[in-house]
């Protein structure tokens, strides 16, 4: 009876063991952190944790120093005022974490005006409860953040730093979905306030329909003096070229005082851009429960529930340390990360001066070899009046070695 031996020798057992050793490192120095999600009273572990005691007499000392109307392009916050994870991530869970399929029900929409309806859904799905004092790091540039949930694949790459733009590819090849962001906050202090605009550009395309929906953002309204509170403001134009409907919402905050008034309340309509009708009428709140009415017949119906769409959120896992790319924010900004979740402020100070330092350093090694930098996974581009546009290298996003549920 012929039998078949497989030999190892030291050097192979050696070879195995190191290589288990160095993947177990990468998986053990990867952060991923809970997403922004609804705060609920069950929730034990919320982002408030992350934050210092006293702090509007922090912020309140922090900005002393800066004059009203200035620019905090180039403002670096000390790691006490920070999230435990990149803007970029923050984007990237505004798409991917979800405890529904938003997107999936885009493209399944019948009718039109019933996919039209689920676009603006989904859209203020994107809107996650902010906390006042804090604030994600500031990508550096090359970095990226990649994430799959289920046949959802989503990427994210820091394609510029002055300004900070950020570009977003999210496909889905089963429904054949592709959205496409193109954003830069510009963020302005304004003695009692801090207002971050959101510009760029995002598209949402159901190719199965032939239909590309654009959309904008709202701002971040940080008031500081004389109630604290952080909230979205501003208005969302959501249209689509091919079949002439439109969505325009108004997200609604506090009076400039703070008092009185209700919270995050959003409203808006839905039109025919060819006839001006207005279809439907948008109202509600953006962190409870959104309504249309139907101008027809007066039919009202919930088309958002943020308690069941953004709350009790899955944190992401790493299914395969090995194929993680070296620029994953949760790779980059780890040991920062963790020394915020251990509120450990010296060893944070040290990781992020460190990651600091050596974005610097690679600056001036481009400069002194006179090489421009440019994007892995986007091509990007400026129009004469300023703004920039972003479009993705690949047609599809890749599976992600960073998974969630």
């Amino acid at each position: 009876m012929n039998q078949r031996y497989i030999l190892f020798s030291d050097s192979n057992i050696n070879f195995i063991i190191l290589t288990c050793i160095q993947m177990q490192e990468i998986a053990n120095s990867i952060v991923l952190t809970k997403p922004f999600t609804l705060r609920t009273d069950s929730d034990s572990d919320s982002e408030e944790n992350y934050s210092a005691p006293n702090l509007l007499q922090r912020i309140l000392s922090l900005l002393k120093n800066v004059r009203p109307g200035s620019d905090l392009a180039l403002f670096q916050l000390p790691p006490l005022f920070n999230f435990p994870k990149s803007q970029l991530q923050c984007y990237g869970e505004s798409v991917y974490s979800t405890s529904s399929d938003l997107l999936s029900k885009c493209n399944t929409g019948i009718t039109p005006i019933e996919r039209l309806i689920s676009v603006v859904t989904c859209s203020i799905s994107t809107t996650r409860p902010p906390i006042f004092g804090l604030a994600p790091y500031n990508p550096v540039l090359g970095e990226t953040h990649h994430v799959s949930k289920g046949n959802l694949n989503v990427l994210l790459e820091q394609v510029a730093h002055h300004p900070a733009v950020s570009a977003l590819h999210a496909t889905d090849q089963k429904e054949n979905v592709e959205m496409i962001w193109c954003q830069y906050p510009v963020a302005k202090f304004n003695g009692t306030s801090v207002e971050a605009q959101v510009h760029g550009k995002r598209r949402l395309k159901l190719l199965n329909h032939g239909e590309t929906y654009e959309m904008n953002s709202p701002n971040l309204f940080i008031r500081i003096l004389p109630v604290p509170g952080v909230d979205w403001v501003g208005n969302v134009d959501i249209s689509c070229v091919e079949t002439g409907l439109a969505a325009e919402l108004c997200y609604i905050s506090q009076s400039f005082f703070g008092f009185g008034g209700s919270r995050r309340v959003i409203k808006g309509k839905i039109i025919d851009s060819s006839t001006s009708k207005i279809l439907y009428k948008v109202n509600g709140h953006w962190d409870s429960t959104v309504t249309l009415k139907d101008t027809n017949n007066g039919e009202e119906r919930v088309i958002y529930d943020a308690r069941e769409v953004i709350s009790r959120l899955q944190t992401p896992s790493v299914k395969d340390a090995e194929s993680v790319w070296q620029t994953e924010s949760a790779l980059i900004w780890s040991k920062l990360s963790q020394a915020i979740l251990n509120k450990d402020w010296e060893k944070a100070r040290e990781a992020k001066k460190c990651v600091e330092e050596k974005q610097r350093e690679e600056l001036r090694e481009r400069e002194s070899k006179g090489v421009t930098w440019v994007p892995k996974h986007f091509t990007i581009s400026q129009s004469k009046e300023g703004d920039w546009d972003c479009l993705p290298i690949q047609k599809w996003v890749p599976d992600s070695p960073i998974v969630t549920l």
